[in-house]
């Protein structure tokens, strides 16, 4: 069985990590998207709340589990058998940064592969972080988060 875990924060979750998501789907037999928990980060919305969003979002997609945890993203791989880690590349800047830990991670689990899913270009300049900066100051952000998930905001 071919297991996959997206990690990320998801605060919020973004229509350029369901794109991810859904492409990634087809390759897989099961896809993880794990919630990772960094307690020096202050977060905008709750894990609980990123959780309930995530599972609105995906709850007609079978192969997609939704899980919070903590610690080292490939011993989280471990512990739900999962031989690839799913992360999607928007800029120049996201693949070095991405390789990087890709390589670090290498060598910590090789036999953890790291895929990257390039975004396609409309959602190429969605961020987490921007998205955060326009509900932190009472913008609209409908248009980069999904329908699913903007109850949870």
């Amino acid at each position: 069985m071919k297991i996959a875990l997206f990690p990320g924060s998801f605060d919020p979750v973004t229509k350029a990590h369901v794109d991810i998501l859904k492409r990634s789907v087809a390759l897989f037999d099961k896809v993880y998207v794990g919630i990772g928990i960094n307690s020096t980060k202050k977060s905008f919305l709750t894990v609980e709340k990123r959780e309930q969003m995530l599972r609105a979002v995906f709850e007609n997609e079978p192969k997609v589990h939704v899980i919070a945890y903590e610690g080292l993203t490939v011993n989280f791989c471990r512990e739900i058998g999962a031989g690839y880690m799913i992360r999607g590349i928007r800029t120049v800047s996201d693949f070095e940064y991405e390789k990087a830990i890709a390589q670090m991670n290498h060598a910590l689990e090789p036999d953890i592969e790291s895929i990257f899913i390039v975004s396609k270009p409309g959602y190429s300049s969605i961020s987490s972080t921007i998205v955060r900066e326009i509900l932190r100051y009472n913008g609209n952000a409908e248009q980069f988060i999904p329908k699913e998930a903007l109850q949870y905001l």
